[in-house]
């Protein structure tokens, strides 16, 4: 049915694309006929993100059917898709943007309520996933687990099941195109904006052809780099976390040491000090592991910003 939209104004969707040649007519067609159907004036942005399928030459093939609707970018390896958002944001000239993954799980139907809330004078609408058809156990709990771990050591207020499907005004896109960390999650730094933000909540659809292509060590890296790239909250945890030891192994070697060597051993815990030693010592080393683990993110994530290069590279263009 058509709905034309009461909003005369211009609306970019981007859609970073990593193998998903099975996929992109399809996600065409809807996404194009939705907003063909409201009277919208709009353009599809893919980008493709070093994919090794055919995704590039079915994008240039939208484009040629299509080419007042459809734009591509083509970057010269995987960069990743933070990247390949930024790339598509950068090259955004409309009034608003929407950024989709080309998967299908976002729904195409939830831009009308995005379209409302912006023009009733929000800036960013956050889609807030609260559950998904195909999502496995681990991811499930992995992201429940993530957003904990913002919340009490990152220092964030992030909402579980936040997502990077969500619209963004022009004035949103400027500020956040002026960013320059290479190191980045794009729904944080959009978070980090401010700017006037509504939320909508939505159930994640069947992915509609294809594999996944974040795997558990990408979506750990991800989760790192959202802790790490956007607090020092954990460096300071670090030394709390030190000095807490400290204090509870001085307290706990005067303890035993009294309770064997000034009362005689009345617990009859008969430990001997080589063994009270190891169990230190173990104790420790794991605790300095850990926080050697922790800063070596941040040198690392130091030594990227450093090195200036650029965050992405187009190596084609319509």
């Amino acid at each position: 049915m058509t709905k034309k939209s009461p909003i005369n104004k211009t609306i970019s969707v981007i859609i970073p694309v990593f193998n998903e040649q099975e996929n992109l007519a399809w996600l065409h067609d809807k996404v194009a006929k939705y907003l063909a159907d409201r009277d919208l004036d709009f353009e599809i942005i893919f980008v493709d993100d070093g994919s090794n399928d055919g995704s590039l030459a079915a994008m240039k093939q939208l484009h040629t059917q299509n080419p007042k609707t459809v734009r591509y970018l083509a970057l010269s390896r995987n960069f990743g898709k933070e990247a390949a958002t930024s790339a598509g944001l950068s090259a955004v000239k409309n009034d608003a943007a929407i950024i989709m993954d080309a998967d299908g799980q976002h729904p195409v139907e939830l831009i009308d309520t995005f379209l409302e809330l912006w023009h009733a004078g929000n800036d960013v609408v956050v889609g807030i996933r609260t559950s998904n058809i195909n999502e496995g156990f681990v991811k499930k709990y992995g992201s429940k687990l993530f957003y904990a771990m913002l919340k009490v050591i990152g220092g964030k207020t992030a909402v579980a099941g936040t997502t990077d499907f969500r619209l963004i005004d022009r004035k949103v896109i400027d500020s956040f195109n002026q960013l320059t960390e290479r190191n980045r999650v794009t729904r944080n730094l959009i978070d980090w904006l401010g700017y006037q933000r509504v939320e909508v909540p939505f159930e994640a659809a069947e992915r509609h052809a294809g594999q996944a292509a974040y795997s558990f060590q990408k979506l750990l890296k991800l989760a790192l780099n959202g802790i790490v790239s956007h607090s020092t909250r954990p460096l300071k945890v670090i030394a709390l976390l030190g000095l807490l030891i400290s204090t509870l192994s001085a307290i706990l070697g005067v303890v035993l040491a009294a309770q064997k060597y000034i009362f005689g051993d009345p617990l009859g815990l008969s430990v001997t000090g080589s063994a009270l030693l190891a169990l230190f010592v173990t104790f420790l080393v794991g605790i300095v592991l850990v926080c050697q683990g922790l800063l070596a993110l941040y040198i690392e994530s130091v030594y990227y910003e450093t090195q200036n290069r650029p965050l992405y590279l187009i190596k084609e263009s319509s």
